[in-house]
């Protein structure tokens, strides 16, 4: 499986194609291109989306596509502010964010493309492997502070999250942190590769990333959600015959009146070929 270690920027713009969103992306904003598009939001999603994007414009050298992160908040408010064709996110829409689309009378499409695996992970020097889920919870909570109290070193643990407009923050928070606050000492990173940049540079860091941001400049935890009996590793395999119990969907989100120019794009992606590389990039496949 191909891993992203060339994802550690802590800015994650990424462009496929054309300028940056306007108003109304679906025109023509270059002249090689008779359909232009933007897809915004999760950058959970974004490398798979970059990707898919890529593949999609070889075989259809008439369309454009932008691809920009920014976390799953942010893509499903410029949906809302129609300044993208396409949000990704992590996480289901808010009710009140639903509310908020009929009141501007956009009616939105759901698609599930792909699913993912979040991996807690920490430095390469830390001796600890696996943690029960309360541990983590309590880690992320501030109950603990000091590796030493899950058996680690005489350390302080460096706790670091997504900020919090990003759908991966939320979905860590209701999982695995059972919908209890973060600690006010967590350091909230702009994005994932950011987490995975300071996780590897700081002796007594932890963090979560998706699957396709495990890097071999960190060290992936075991997970125990039975109190310390069974402790599985992130991995599609364990992701895919349900194991391991940190995964979830990834979506993607667009108005109804723009399906024409973004659902070939959306069945690329949902086909045989397009699922291929959403393995071949380290996230889950729809199907086994």
């Amino acid at each position: 499986m191909k891993k992203l270690a060339a994802i550690l920027s802590v800015v994650f713009i990424a462009s496929c194609g054309g300028n940056d969103a306007k108003k109304d992306s679906s025109q023509n904003t270059n002249n090689d291109a008779k359909i232009s598009f933007t897809v915004k939001g999760s950058d959970t999603v974004l490398p798979l989306t970059q990707k898919e994007a890529e593949e999609f414009m070889k075989k259809h050298p008439e369309t454009s596509i932008t691809v920009v992160g920014g976390g799953s908040g942010v893509g499903i408010t410029a949906l809302m502010e129609e300044t993208t064709d396409i949000a990704m996110s992590s996480r289901p829409l808010k009710m009140e964010e639903k509310i908020k689309f009929e009141e501007k009378k956009l009616y939105l499409k759901e698609v599930i493309i792909a699913n993912d695996a979040l991996a807690v992970v920490v430095n390469l020097k830390n001796k600890i492997d696996k943690l029960t889920h309360e541990q983590i919870a309590d880690i992320y909570t501030g109950k603990i502070t000091n590796w030493k109290e899950v058996g680690g070193a005489d350390l302080k643990i460096i706790v670091y999250a997504r900020e919090t407009s990003s759908g991966t923050y939320e979905f860590f928070k209701e999982h695995v942190m059972d919908k209890k606050n973060y600690a006010t000492s967590v350091l909230n990173m702009p994005a994932t590769g950011a987490i995975v940049q300071s996780v590897s540079q700081t002796d007594g860091a932890i963090g979560y990333v998706g699957l396709a941001y495990e890097t071999k400049e960190i060290k992936p935890l075991a997970v125990s959600y039975d109190t310390g009996k069974t402790y599985i590793l992130p991995s599609v395999g364990a992701a895919q015959d349900g194991t391991y119990p940190v995964a979830r969907p990834l979506y993607y989100y667009y108005a109804t009146e723009k399906e024409s120019i973004t659902k070939p794009f959306i069945d690329y992606i949902l086909s045989e070929e397009g699922q291929k590389f959403v393995l071949e990039i380290g996230y889950v496949p729809l199907k086994k």
